[in-house]
Order: structure tokens, then sequence, then C-alpha cells
């Protein structure tokens, strides 16, 4: 069985390739969650994470680039959105608790952006978790 861990970062990769351009993936995500053998409670889980997020992804983007210090948002790296928005969705609407989410985000990052992304994920989901 999956772990929830499991079931974001295959969101992540669904949330990077709709950024890319392929929003037809949604189509693919049971092959995807197949794959990463994401099953039962926890295909459910990454559906709602992944539907939810492109539900409010707008209202997410525009939190994201609110809480942005000196960073231009159309320059962040499109694996670093996906986790942020993927965050962001967490903390604001499904009303996860803050730590756990700021936790998993930075462990994505360490996964999956380069090596300065972890502390600047943390710092605008805690940004935007403190406002919350």
């Amino acid at each position: 069985m999956a772990t929830r861990h499991q079931s974001r970062t295959a969101v992540v990769g669904l949330l990077y390739a709709y950024d890319l351009g392929n929003e037809a993936i949604a189509k693919f995500s049971d092959d995807i969650f197949e794959e990463g053998k994401i099953r039962n409670k926890q295909r459910e889980f990454s559906h709602n994470l992944f539907n939810g997020t492109l539900e409010h992804l707008e209202m997410l983007d525009s939190q994201i680039e609110a809480h942005l210090k000196e960073w231009d948002y159309e320059a962040i790296g499109k694996v670093e959105k996906a986790i942020m928005r993927l965050g962001a969705y967490e903390i604001l609407v499904a009303k996860t608790d803050r730590a756990i989410i700021i936790n998993e985000a930075v462990n994505l990052a360490k996964e999956l952006a380069d090596e300065k992304s972890p502390k600047f994920i943390n710092g605008v989901l805690d940004a935007i978790g403190k406002e919350s």
C-alpha cells in the first residue's frame, strides 16, 4: 500500500505535467497512480489532492505570488510551483495541519528540486499558513 508521501509525489508529477501544458494529464492519472501502486483510499486521496489543486489553481497561485518576497512568480521552477501549489491547497483548502504539510513539501523539494528549493518552499508555505 502506498503512503501519503508517495501519493503526494505522484500528484506533484501530475501538476508538473499540467503546468508544462499537458492539460489532458488528468485522463491518465489512474494509470500513473496504478504504476506507483497507489490504490484504494490512497488513490482517492491522490485524486482529491490533484483535482482540488486544479480547481483552486488561480487562488493558490495568487496566494503564493503574494508571499514571494523578491521573486518573480514566472521565474520559479515548475517543480517548485507544483510542490507549493499542492502545499498551499492542503493548508488553505483541505485544512491539513500546517506543520505536516510544510514538512512534506520540504521533503518533496529535497527529492525533486534543487538544493535551495526546500528553504524557499518552507518560507513561502509558512507565510501562507500563518495567514490562514
